[in-house]
């Protein structure tokens, strides 16, 4: 099985509601280069790595390739800064290509796309937009801090694009996690995708052993834990395909959600057949598969 992507540095795991965060512990002797797997090629912070030739490549034609498909997912490590910032700068560097596009991010479900839309027309300020949107609410909201996403929020708001929420609310995942997906309210199954798929046997090893190596949070059982995961990317991706028809869309999610395709890319595919790529940011230290996306982003 692949791994999806080593550190040089300590770190821990992790796991909430079948949420896996990757947090490096702080070093004394900073990592300068990115390795790629069963290469021995190094590349500093910075290199974008072209997944199909292995070889770096320069950012126009970098954009000059993601305008040319209807969904470019761009990953992230939540906590990473650097990473913010580098998706606020291929928004609006596709923007200057597509004046209609749009924004879709994990950070919110759709129950909030008409705040979303209130925050792209310039009608909210900063502090009313992370109240309205319960941003810091504890067990509900995202969390993490706003100023991290700052840059991209900017962004969207400058340029008036389309800004859609593409999760499911955070507060079904424990109960999915405890009681699986059937067991759930009519109600609360609504706000899933329709269709769930649990049989991609790559993906479920992967989920897999992380389950059985760390703390399980409040899962009862691996089938559970998996179903969290399915239906969180299912429901995405589903959100994805259903955006796509206002222009093209930048998805700004997890780096885990979009490796090596299997989570929300190819199950957004199968329900548009919208071209997309990948866009895999990884820090200085990691060690990483080529294979993982369609482009590897070196960051500090």
């Amino acid at each position: 099985m692949k791994a999806t992507v080593r550190t040089g540095l300590s770190k821990t795991v992790w796991i909430v509601a079948g949420l896996l965060i990757l947090m490096p512990y702080s070093c004394t002797t900073m990592p300068t280069q990115l390795t790629v797997t069963d290469t021995g090629k190094t590349y500093p912070a910075e290199t974008i790595i072209s997944a199909r030739t292995g070889q770096p490549i320069a950012f126009d034609a970098l954009v000059e390739d993601l305008a040319g498909v209807q969904v470019v997912y761009v990953g992230e490590t939540h906590t990473n800064r650097d990473h913010h910032l580098v998706q606020a700068r291929l928004i609006e560097a596709l923007y200057q290509k597509h004046q209609r596009l749009t924004v879709g991010m994990e950070m919110f479900d759709p129950r909030y796309d008409p705040i979303l839309a209130r925050w792209s027309a310039g009608e909210l300020d900063r502090e009313t937009f992370i109240q309205k949107t319960h941003w810091y609410a504890r067990g509900t909201g995202w969390g993490f801090p706003f100023d991290l996403y700052a840059p991209i929020f900017e962004m969207v708001q400058e340029k008036r694009l389309g800004l859609v929420g593409l999760n499911y609310p955070s507060w079904i995942r424990s109960k999915i996690s405890t009681s699986g997906i059937e067991n759930l309210l009519p109600d609360e199954r609504s706000l899933l995708a329709d269709e769930i798929d649990t049989g991609n046997t790559e993906h479920r090893a992967y989920v897999e052993e992380v389950f059985n190596q760390h703390a399980h949070g409040r899962a009862k059982s691996f089938d559970y834990f998996y179903e969290v995961q399915c239906a969180w990317e299912d429901t995405m991706a589903e959100a994805v395909a259903r955006n796509l028809s206002a222009g093209p869309m930048v998805v700004v999610i997890g780096n885990g959600h979009i490796q090596y395709k299997y989570g929300v890319p190819d199950r957004a595919y199968r329900r548009s057949q919208a071209p997309f790529r990948t866009v895999y940011l990884a820090a200085v230290g990691s060690e990483v598969d080529l294979d993982l996306a369609d482009y590897i982003w070196v960051t500090p």
